[in-house]
């Protein structure tokens, strides 16, 4: 993971380098047998994020940068997410962007770079399922349900 790359964390508070689409793209999953969805990243690509852009105007309209910039912050959709995340893939939104809020955004990379650091390889362990797409992609094959940890 690249320790300066701003443009990876997304607007609902999500580490896209920690995202299986951004790192099935960025590990080639599919030349390796693996079906996944490819992503760059929301900022990146400039991409209405799956889950609340599309459905929020200040996002929409580009009026702020982060949810927690919002008078509705944490809203009823964030927080629907976010309590998905941290019962399925061990991420809460709301405490990623609080750390962003109050350390700014290199603090937070840091932070989420050691976080889910692989300790074999030193790539990215997958929030979606606890897998690192660069030294485990034969556990990632394996897999039955890619989207869940074991």
């Amino acid at each position: 993971m690249n320790k300066t790359d701003k443009e990876l964390i997304a607007p609902c508070g999500m580490y896209c380098g920690v995202c299986s689409s951004f790192l099935a793209r960025k590990n080639d999953v599919k030349s390796k047998g693996v079906r996944a969805p490819y992503c760059a990243g929301c900022r990146a690509s400039a991409r209405k994020c799956a889950w609340l852009k599309k459905r929020c105007k200040p996002l929409l309209e580009n009026k702020i940068k982060y949810c927690f910039e919002c008078p509705s912050y944490p809203c009823v959709k964030l927080s629907h997410i976010d309590k998905r995340y941290r019962t399925l893939f061990h991420m809460s939104f709301i405490q990623n962007l609080d750390y962003v809020k109050n350390n700014g955004e290199e603090k937070f990379l840091k932070k989420i770079v050691k976080e889910w650091k692989c300790p074999k390889c030193g790539g990215a362990i997958c929030c979606h399922n606890g897998v690192c797409y660069s030294c485990g992609i034969e556990k990632f094959k394996k897999k039955k349900k890619l989207y869940r940890w074991e």
